[in-house]
């Protein structure tokens, strides 16, 4: 059986193997994750296997939301003059054509909601919030409970819900 371990992105990571078939999120991680990383703007966390070849991975940064966009039955649940609430943005979560299919896109996604709600415990964040790339990205998220915000593009998933789903973990 294959070990695994999702990591913070480090230089020993062999990056130019990885490609997940969509150019925006192969480059980003080629070329721009550890800048990224390095200027704290996103945190990037890689799931590799023994042989440190990366399977995946997210990025997780903060970022704020109107809090218009969000769905009355959530929105009720805070002040009226918080305008903007704090959420955790799940910026890119991408998969190597060679490991689709195999559970991995919700690997990531389950370590990413755990590290985000773990977070949630010492800086302010309401949910997890993410803007799919294409429609299947979309139905993916929706698979797991994510919620179209209002206006926008993005989705995204309270803390409670979160918290919820831990609690049922066996």
């Amino acid at each position: 059986m294959m070990q695994l371990n999702t990591v913070p992105l480090h230089s020993s990571h062999k990056k130019t193997a990885f490609k997940c078939g969509i150019s925006l999120l192969d480059n980003y991680l080629h070329k721009q994750a550890k800048q990224d990383v390095k200027r704290k703007l996103a945190a990037c966390f890689v799931l590799i296997n023994e042989g440190k070849e990366i399977i995946g991975y997210y990025t997780l940064s903060n970022l704020s939301v109107v809090q218009q966009n969000i769905p009355e039955v959530y929105a009720k649940k805070y002040p009226s003059s918080y305008t903007k609430l704090p959420v955790t943005l799940l910026g890119r979560l991408a998969v190597d054509e060679r490991y689709k299919g195999k559970g991995m896109g919700q690997y990531l996604l389950i370590d990413a909601l755990l590290r985000s709600f773990a977070a949630s415990a010492s800086i302010g964040s309401i949910a997890v919030v993410t803007d799919p790339i294409n429609e299947s990205a979309r139905s993916f998220y929706t698979k797991f409970g994510f919620i179209s915000l209002i206006n926008s593009n993005r989705m995204f998933l309270p803390m409670k819900t979160i918290e919820q789903l831990l609690r049922q973990k066996p």
